[in-house]
């Protein structure tokens, strides 16, 4: 049966009258309207069953298929999912342990390029597909070139050596400190046999800055760039990598700035290079003067939103903005963007239409528009080309050039077209939070605002007859709440899987904080840079700074809340299906979007059945900072722990507490431990007599009967030891000459030095520095074992192999000046 006799079906059992007569005989049951409903009902669904049949039959499935891609295609949408199939192509290869070579997937990108073109001739339904396979193969190949074209040179270990090289940026951080961005041209004692093109090396000693452009020189201490801090956390090797920044370090004492041949100096430069440094001595002045006009956090800000420089703002101020759900307001994002332009495109129009007679003889909406054109190219040139404001600088200008054209832009495919624009130029860029977290709140609010307009449109006439202050008032208020929520639930998953922390009143905060950011704080900052080259700006700025302090006080209002979650690591499985359902809930409007719900819904399904198992013991990849964890707190080998590494690990375990160690009251007097600064190459070959044995394991075994399980107990410069939950004694050794006593006693060793010394008992598993250079920060789990044996120790690495160009430095042997076997396992 057809839907229309269904309908019909059901409109006749309506029909039916509900009681039945008085009096009926048995006879004639067969004709009492219960019995005609009950035929009715029975007919009803032997219909519906004979519809389902006819829905779900292949041919029908197939011809519902291709009518909602035809649908789909008529929005547009195809266009729309081409940078989403690029970006999981690019997203595949840089997940890969191995590389794919640039033949191979040229070749695989012409099969299917072919394939596609075949069915288009012939068979059109397999088309889609096909081009589908194209592009996330095109995605693979747009990263393989990306990769094979920068061959960055990373720093295999830490070094102190003579640096000499050019300043191509530098920035101010919250102690006034400055962190140079240097170009390397010659390193000695030692010379470095792979030395890095570029490195950021900050200088904490007074000195008189040194510009942009200028050949600096002093004594540095490099390290490569830490990889993850756990594994499964952001390796920041890989954003160095493709920074094309080999190494990171700081200056012992005052950097020096040499006299040198200025003229040489300019001509060794290309005319990119001289923009460029150009550029960062602008950003770098803007930055400074404001900060001089205000002063304190408060002028940190300001030149934060214009210049994206965020190091001048002080931790407390940053921490307190992220707990409270605004430090999205650091980055130069598109509503910030939006509302420079949008604030020049009406005071420029404004201040034409004053002149007379212009309007009637200029299209004076174009040459505004023509004026905020360029005054977001000025602003993208000095913010820094960070991915939210490359993305954003793109759509403005997409936006703006259509006015020329008297046509709108704001639609997905708007969207689309920067996304393409992004990952052709830089792909590596599609791995990072910065393009996921700007695209996903981008794409949520246009969909989001496109559906609703819908509605509003088929609601007008209802509406049409209200008071219009009243609806300007309300259009705002749900806009700003809309804005918020839209954009705090598209984000939200990024924000756990990359900073394993959400705001609790976040909504709330940004609620409070969009007037200020909307009518003060972008409008006069904006005015403040148009009246800069008259020395005016001190006017507007002071009204920005009005802003930026009220904008803290709701910050540090909803921060006394307490309301942020520490969310622990998000699962690779749920990460990609909430992703990808949210993606495709948002892109398409047909009945496909239902498969955006089902991911979705699959994805929160796979977060809330995750195994959220604690590692037993966590050790850092330079194994010089060990925690022991429990469901409450983490007991490290440090009193105060590096709060960049600390952080990390109380975010993705989502434990808070810290235990500090305690010191070790042992028995050894002054003077029996060897002096901790003998020279390790001595230490290592060194032996320890019976007496000094027999001393040491009694101040271990002293150690360990005082202080609590799950705590460490340390001898400054000499060792700490712990017992952890699991019943395995741990013990950090940083006299090497103590290694043969302390192996002998423990269950874990951790060497931070890169000894290749091995235990003659055999009990403990040792973890030196070398090996966790291969292996990256180490997870140990414990597994039960039958008996009362201790339970087995499960190591999780974050790095199984060291194939990949990033990861690459790690495998490098300085002594060989060749590569070690790359494919590291405990």
């Amino acid at each position: 049966m057809s839907e229309i006799e269904v309908r019909s079906l059901m409109q006749d059992a309506d029909r039916v009258a509900p009681a039945p007569p008085a009096s009926v005989s048995i006879g004639s049951m067969s004709a009492t309207p219960a019995n005609a409903r009950g035929n009715l009902v029975f007919r009803l669904v032997k219909s519906c069953a004979a519809l389902a049949h006819a829905r779900l039959r292949p041919e029908a499935i197939a011809a519902h298929w291709r009518e909602a891609v035809e649908e789909e295609s008529a929005f547009g949408h195809g266009l729309v999912l081409v940078p989403v199939l690029l970006a999981a192509g690019v997203l595949t290869w840089l997940s890969l342990p191995y590389d794919l070579g640039l033949i191979k997937l040229a070749l695989l990108l012409c099969v299917f390029g072919i394939a596609a073109l075949l069915c288009n001739l012939r068979v059109r339904a397999l088309r889609a597909p096909r081009i589908a396979a194209g592009l996330f193969t095109a995605g693979m190949m747009l990263a393989a070139i990306e990769a094979s074209r920068i061959d960055t040179i990373v720093l295999d270990g830490p070094v102190t050596t003579n640096l000499r090289g050019k300043v191509f940026s530098r920035e101010k951080n919250d102690r006034d400190h400055w962190r140079y961005g240097i170009v390397i041209e010659q390193t000695t004692k030692p010379t470095l046999r792979r030395a890095p093109l570029k490195a950021m090396v900050l200088s904490r000693s007074p000195h008189a800055p040194l510009a942009i452009g200028a050949t600096i020189e002093g004594r540095a201490r490099l390290s490569p760039p830490s990889g993850p801090a756990l594994p499964g956390l952001n390796d920041f090797a890989f954003d160095s990598y493709f920074r094309q920044i080999g190494a990171v370090g700081y200056f012992y004492g005052a950097p020096l700035s040499p006299i040198a041949d200025g003229a040489a100096t300019v001509a060794d430069r290309s005319f990119w290079m001289r923009m460029a440094e150009y550029l960062a001595a602008l950003r770098e002045t803007v930055g400074e003067r404001i900060r001089t006009a205000v002063g304190g956090d408060t002028g940190a800000l300001a030149a934060a939103l214009v210049t994206a420089e965020e190091r001048a703002i002080g931790r407390d101020t940053v921490e307190m903005l992220r707990q409270a759900g605004l430090a999205h307001v650091l980055a130069i994002s598109g509503l910030k963007m939006v509302l420079a332009a949008g604030t020049f495109l009406i005071g420029a129009r404004t201040v034409l239409s004053a002149v007379p007679g212009l309007a009637q003889r200029v299209a004076i909406k174009k040459v505004a528009a023509a004026g905020a054109l360029a005054m977001v190219f000025l602003y993208i040139l000095i913010s820094g080309g960070a991915v939210s404001a490359v993305r954003a600088w793109i759509m403005i200008s997409n936006m703006l050039v259509a006015v020329f054209f008297d046509r709108m832009s704001i639609s997905l495919r708007n969207i689309a077209l920067a996304a393409i624009v992004i990952i052709v130029i830089t792909p590596s860029a599609v791995a990072g939070p910065g393009f996921q977290m700007s695209f996903a709140a981008t794409l949520a609010l246009v969909a989001g605002y496109a559906r609703w307009r819908q509605r509003a449109e088929a609601e007008e006439p209802a509406v049409a007859g209200r008071w219009w202050g009243r609806r300007l008032v309300t259009g705002f208020v749900i806009g700003v709440v809309a804005t918020s929520l839209i954009g705090g639930l598209a984000t939200a998953v990024y924000s756990a899987a990359y900073f394993q922390r959400l705001p609790a009143y976040g909504l709330l905060a940004n609620i409070l904080a969009a007037p200020l950011i909307s009518i003060v704080i972008m409008p006069f900052g904006l005015f403040a840079m148009v009246l800069t080259p008259f020395g005016l700006e001190q006017y507007p700025l002071a009204v920005m700074a009005w802003g930026l302090d009220g904008m803290l006080v709701i910050a540090r209002f909803v921060t006394s809340l307490d309301g942020e979650f520490l969310t622990g690591r998000v699962g690779p499985l749920a990460f990609v299906l909430i992703a990808a359902g949210g993606v495709i809930l948002c892109v398409l409007r047909t009945w496909l979007a239902g498969l955006g719900a089902v991911l979705l819904f699959s994805g929160l399904v796979c977060l809330a059945f995750e195994d959220r198992q604690l590692p037993a013991i966590v050790v850092s990849e330079d194994g010089r900072l060990v925690g022991l964890v429990t469901d409450a707190a983490i007991a490290t080998n440090r009193d105060r722990p590096s709060d960049f590494l600390f952080s990390q690990w109380q975010r993705a375990l989502a434990v808070d507490a810290h235990v500090a160690p305690m010191p070790a009251q042992g028995a050894v007097a002054d003077g029996l431990y060897p002096e901790a600064k003998l020279r390790p190459a001595k230490a290592q070959t060194r032996t320890i007599d019976a007496a000094t044995a027999a001393a040491i394991r009694h101040d271990i075994n002293s150690a360990l009967g005082q202080v609590s399980p799950n705590a460490f107990s340390c001898r400054e410069k000499e060792w700490c030891i712990a017992r952890s939950d699991a019943g395995w004694t741990v013990a950090l050794v940083e006299n090497p000459y103590l290694f043969e006593v302390l192996c002998n006693q423990v269950d874990l060793l951790i060497v931070p030095g890169s000894t290749e010394r091995t235990c003659s008992s055999g009990r403990a598993r040792i973890l030196s520095g070398r090996l966790l250079r291969l292996v990256g920060a180490i997870e140990i789990f414990a597994e039960p074992v039958a008996g009362d044996e201790l339970p087995k120790m499960r190591f999780k690495t974050s790095f199984t192999s060291l194939q990949r160009p990033w990861e690459r430095h790690r495998a490098y042997d300085w002594r060989s000046d060749g590569f070690v076997d790359n494919s590291p396992a405990l």
